[in-house]
Order: C-alpha cells, then structure tokens, then sequence
C-alpha cells in the first residue's frame, strides 16, 4: 500500500506511524466535526498521518435493542461532511456486499470488520470499488492466515490493503494481543494496531461489552515498540455516554499527550 496514495492524507513525509481514529458509530453531525477538530488539530501539531474514522452502522451488536446507526446515508453523508470541511480521508466499515459500492461514494477507506475477514464476497467487493481496503485481522485467526484475505484483495488488481490486529481471544470473556504477529502481517502488509479494540472484554452477561481503556497507553507503547505502521484508537469526548463501545474508548482529553509520548518513542525506535 501507497500511503501517499490516499487521498488528502497529510504528513506523508513525517516518517511517523498513521492513525485511524474517531467515534466508534457516527451518532451525529455535531459530534463527528467536533471531534475530527480536534483530532486534526493534534495530528497537524504533531505531523501524523491522519483518516478520520467513524461507522456509518453496527451491524455486531450483543442484543438486538443496541444502537445500529442513524441512518446509512445520513451517517455516509456526515462522513463526506467531515472529509470536506477538514480535507482528510475517512474510513468506515462495511458488512455486507451491497455495503461496498455504497460506501465508497463516500469515503477513501473500506474496513472489513474481524468477525467478517474471511467472508471472501465481501473482501472482493471491497476490493472492487478500488478504494484502500483495511482488514481487520480476525480474533480467531492467526497472524499467518492473514496472508490468504490480503491476496483476495491484490488479486482484484487492487495493491492499496492494510492489516489491522485488534487482539486475539483469550477465553470467552477477553482479548490479547501477541505482538509476535506484528512482524508476520508485515510482510503481507502494512500493519496496524487497533489499541481500543484489543482491549475489550466481549461476551459479557449483559450483553454489553466491557473494556480496560487504562490500558490504552501500555498496549500502544509496546505496538509503536514493535514496529506498527499504523495505530487505530477510538475516542470520544464522553465515552461514559457514547452510543457504542464506550466501556473501551479513549477520553479525547486523554488524545494528545498519548500521541506525543507515542511520536516520542516512535522518533526514539526508528533511531536505533
């Protein structure tokens, strides 16, 4: 993948790690500008590649009284809103093929959620629209299996693909991640740590998922140490009353000392 290639990506030639980062769900038009403000501000500051990330709907939800979404062409058209006013490229996640070519009307990046990596009509119609394609490395796939999903996507003469880890399960009710698998889907592509997501904990009683965003720090630190091309980090400035995912979600008060102590590390790695 050509970074550079995607369109309105800044800071290309800062030699820093990229970021994928956003609301979990699209709950509005105000909320999605205020926080992709900010985020932009602190990227600018700090020279980070930056696309803004927002879902358009959930489709994995626990229990069927879960927040799906606004509206799809609300949300897409909020997405195009926030890619306009801000000029940086979006990226949100898709589930079905029919999700494909609509979403690509609107942003620069499909995601293909973990739970769905291996569904190979889904890879291929986003591989289709031509636009990068993100695939989230499923939490029951190994590193190595990763390798078959990117070729689904090169083969469609599409070479703009990125790997996402976001944990592996570790029993029924947590995640881990093994940073062992970072070098691996490396070679298959550039490789991203989704911190947030690796640090929910699914399957809970209630039907809502938790999470340790305390770890948010650690779990970033060690990805930035071992080479991660990219970090994924949803954030919000009131996780405790976001819509989806806020037990793992990063305050986005928290955001810009996070990213200046991980540029630091990042400057020292790439040093050595």
């Amino acid at each position: 993948m050509d970074l550079s290639k995607i369109p309105n990506i800044k800071h290309t030639d800062s030699d820093n790690f990229f970021l994928l980062s956003g609301p979990c769900a699209i709950e509005g038009e105000d909320m999605a500008l205020r926080i992709a403000e900010q985020v932009v501000n602190i990227t600018d500051k700090l020279e980070i590649p930056y696309i803004f990330k927002g879902s358009f709907k959930k489709a994995n939800r626990s229990r069927i009284d879960s927040f799906t979404g606004i509206g799809n062409e609300k949300a897409l058209k909020i997405l195009r809103k926030v890619s306009e006013t801000f000029q940086i490229p979006t990226v949100t996640d898709i589930h079905e093929v029919s999700d494909a070519q609509m979403a690509a009307e609107y942003v620069d990046v499909l995601q293909i959620p973990a739970f769905l990596v291996r569904q190979t009509d889904l890879v291929v119609a986003a591989a289709e629209t031509g636009k990068v394609v993100n695939l989230k490395k499923g939490q029951f796939m190994s590193p190595e299996s990763m390798k078959h999903a990117v070729t689904k996507v090169t083969d469609c003469n599409n070479k703009q693909v990125m790997v996402t880890d976001r944990g592996t399960m570790f029993g029924y009710q947590d995640l881990i991640v093994d940073f062992r698998g970072i070098p691996t889907m490396r070679e298959f592509a550039p490789t991203v740590l989704d911190v947030t997501h690796s640090l929910q904990q699914p399957n809970q009683s209630s039907g809502v998922t938790g999470g340790r965003p305390d770890m948010i720090e650690t779990i970033a630190r060690a990805g930035i140490v071992n080479n991660v091309d990219g970090l994924f980090i949803e954030t919000h400035f009131d996780p405790a009353n976001a819509k989806s995912d806020g037990a793992n979600m990063l305050d986005l008060a928290h955001l810009e000392k996070l990213l200046s102590n991980l540029t630091a590390i990042r400057k020292t790695v790439r040093s050595l």
